[in-house]
């Protein structure tokens, strides 16, 4: 077992706080959560039903939750009326990690479970979506249009020769027609991809080319911050370097003409066909998903149609409380996570806000105009947009009416605990505040929001139902009211059934698997309380997390040197004890070569054009050289923890290293850093 060095972080303090804020009687009783407890009491011999006490009762069900698997995930599946159209033979046939196999036997379909409010007389006419962009005007589909232009869709993939297993990507903007093609992929036993327009055509291609697509879904474009977006040239590179294509569907969302052999979006979606949905095996792909690509290119995260739809159903129904009468934001793109997930709001029947633009155009408060323009029920967002108002003094309960917003809940980086204050002063004291942390590797949250327990400031309610989530130290022993690596010890659902052209799961062991064999070791510094709540310290790996969107330094690297002025490159992310992010980029000069403006302009412009603009470095500094072990590897997390102040001896050992001095250049950088601040 390899040794982590321990996080320099002092050990919370296990006194009971004063909560921020708490759910009321009636709130607590009329939670989904609830009654779910009390169904699962009297149908599954589950924990005694609600006492009235809250934070005893969440224990309890998320105890049980753990402790038997299969009873909890059978009763998911009944409480929210899954539809096997094949039964099961046993719920958990294998529990071993990685490998854990879910309901063998069963078949059946996400698509048609995420449209069922269309086949409801009562409901097919009202909203399934409202989208808007940055001109600020509301459209709507409703739940019948939606279903409807799903199925045509999927006749036309049909028709191109899609079959269960093909790939169909989309090269797309956060707009209704993204929402149909995932949902006419999925319906036909097709696996989604996606990849949002300001990726460039080089990280585009270097996820889709392993997946090899038959079919591309892509705009001709976007607006963003005020300005459009010509696309039309990564979608001829795009084209040209995925030979796989049987297809290119054209979406004109700048109105220019479909290009040549190109077919057009309406065409395809305006037919009358009958809805079908293919029925598939439980662990049948559903889409594939990327990390960041820190050691090679990035991970192609296949997850299955049966575990995202319990996941998704048990996280959007229980722990955000959603339903029919709920309007769904999250502020995301197709690039994250999120959106995926903010798509499984249909599962929970609410109605889905997609908003295409900028956070920060007109102004900063551009998020706040959406959810009181659409009447936003449950608010999604990031904590670095949080911190952003707080900082620009925003006032968005005295400016905006947000009476309806019940809930905010925040991802991407941990909320510090002056963003919990300023969502509470200057949003509505009466809000639920769901600070949620999870990953894209499992497409949900490890820990978060639960609606009837009280929130404290700078930390997360609970670990989430059915998530044996864990504090590991470095010698794999669970801790308690002290840092350690987060690590979950129970298969869930909705984990990785593989990754994409991995032979014998090599690198998907490698991934998760290797520090602690058989538990899955995620790459989060967490404290666990013995309150039972969780406080997230940020990532204990070189994944890159900016404003949410992760992204490997190799990346970065295959970009910045390729400029002949770049010998070597090393970059790092840091996040800020106020909730900011610092992401300083190191270069090693080539012989002659200055790092002046000229220069500094030359490699940002790379990197916005060629990446993605989120992922531009806060700083470019010319350094002496770049350390290495002695195999060669660059070394990230040494680097890191030095410029979070950690002493040399404790933040790498010095043996493993191939040049000290170099790394005495980073520890002179963090005390003048430091120095600076004091």
């Amino acid at each position: 077992m390899s040794t982590t060095p321990e996080p320099a972080a002092t050990p919370r303090p296990a006194a009971e706080p004063q909560p921020l804020w708490t759910p009321g009687p009636e709130r607590v009783a009329r939670a989904q959560l609830t009654r779910f407890h009390r169904w699962a009491a009297g149908r599954h011999g589950g924990p005694a039903a609600p006492s009235g006490r809250p934070g005893e009762d969440y224990a309890v069900l998320h105890s049980w939750s753990i402790r038997e698997p299969e009873v909890f995930w059978q009763a998911i599946g009944e409480w929210y009326d899954v539809r096997f159209s094949a039964p099961y033979e046993t719920v958990l046939a294998d529990s071993a990690m990685p490998g854990a196999r879910w309901f063998p036997g069963a078949r059946l379909n996400y698509a048609e479970h995420a449209l069922r409010p269309a086949l409801d007389p009562a409901r097919a006419a009202s909203p399934a979506l409202l989208h808007l962009d940055e001109r600020q005007q509301t459209g709507t589909v409703t739940w019948a249009e939606l279903a409807a232009q799903v199925a045509s869709l999927a006749a036309v993939l049909r028709d191109l020769g899609v079959t269960p297993g093909d790939r169909v990507s989309g090269y797309l903007p956060n707009i209704p027609q993204a929402v149909v093609a995932l949902l006419a992929t999925a319906a036909v036993g097709g696996v989604w991809t996606s990849c949002a327009p300001d990726f460039g055509a080089r990280s585009v291609l270097d996820r889709f080319q392993q997946v090899e697509p038959v079919v591309l879904i892509a705009v001709d474009g976007y607006r963003y911050g005020g300005k459009t977006h010509d696309r039309t040239g990564v979608v001829a590179e795009l084209r040209a370097g995925l030979p796989s294509l049987r297809a290119t569907v054209h979406i004109p969302l700048l109105d220019t003409p479909a290009p040549e052999g190109a077919l057009d979006w309406a065409e395809l979606t305006t037919t009358d066909r009958e809805p079908a949905y293919e029925q598939v095996e439980f662990d049948h792909p559903l889409w594939v998903l990327y990390s960041s690509g820190t050691t090679g290119l990035p991970k192609a995260i296949v997850q299955s149609q049966g575990g995202i739809l319990l996941e998704h159903l048990k996280q959007t129904g229980l722990h955000l409380d959603l339903g029919p009468g709920d309007r769904f934001f999250w502020y995301t793109s197709t690039g994250w996570m999120m959106w995926n997930f903010l798509v499984s709001g249909l599962l929970a029947g609410a109605t889905l806000v997609l908003y295409d633009g900028s956070p920060g155009f007109p102004d900063i408060t551009a998020q706040w105009q959406v959810a009181e323009q659409t009447g936003t029920t449950v608010f999604g967002t990031s904590a670095a947009y949080v911190v952003a108002c707080r900082n620009a003094d925003v006032h968005p309960g005295r400016d905006f009416g947000l009476a309806a917003v019940g809930c905010v809940a925040t991802t991407g980086s941990p909320l510090p605990p002056d963003g919990f204050r300023w969502l509470h002063d200057e949003v509505k004291e009466d809000l639920w505040i769901a600070s949620v942390s999870g990953g894209t590797d499992v497409c949900s949250c490890f820990a978060g929001g639960v609606p009837t327990l009280p929130v404290h400031i700078g930390e997360l309610q609970a670990p989430c139902l059915g998530t044996d989530l864990q504090a590991w130290d470095a010698q794999g022993r669970p801790v308690v009211d002290e840092v350690g690596e987060l690590v979950v010890t129970n298969p869930m659902p909705s984990m990785p059934i593989r990754f994409w052209n991995d032979p014998g799961d090599a690198r998907y062991r490698e991934s998760y698997f290797e520090m602690f064999p058989g538990v899955w070791r995620h790459g989060d510094w967490i404290t666990l309380t013995s309150r039972g709540t969780v406080v997230i310290h940020g990532r204990s790996d070189s994944t890159l997390n900016r404003q949410g969107v992760r992204m490997g330094s190799s990346d970065i690297y295959e970009v910045v040197e390729r400029l002949p002025e770049i010998r070597e490159s090393l970059v790092i992310g840091i996040e800020q004890p106020d909730g900011g992010y610092w992401m300083p980029l190191f270069v090693r000069l080539s012989e002659g070569a200055e790092l002046d403006e000229p220069l500094r302009d030359r490699i940002r412009a790379a990197i916005r054009t060629q990446l993605s603009p989120r992922h531009v470095p806060d700083e470019i500094i010319a350094a002496p050289g770049v350390p290495h072990t002695l195999t060669g590897k660059r070394i990230e997390i040494p680097v890191k923890r030095l410029l979070q102040g950690v002493p040399l001896d404790k933040a790498v050992n010095p043996g493993s290293v191939d040049d000290l001095t170099v790394l005495r250049f980073y520890e002179r950088l963090a005390a003048e850093r430091a120095g600076g601040r004091s």
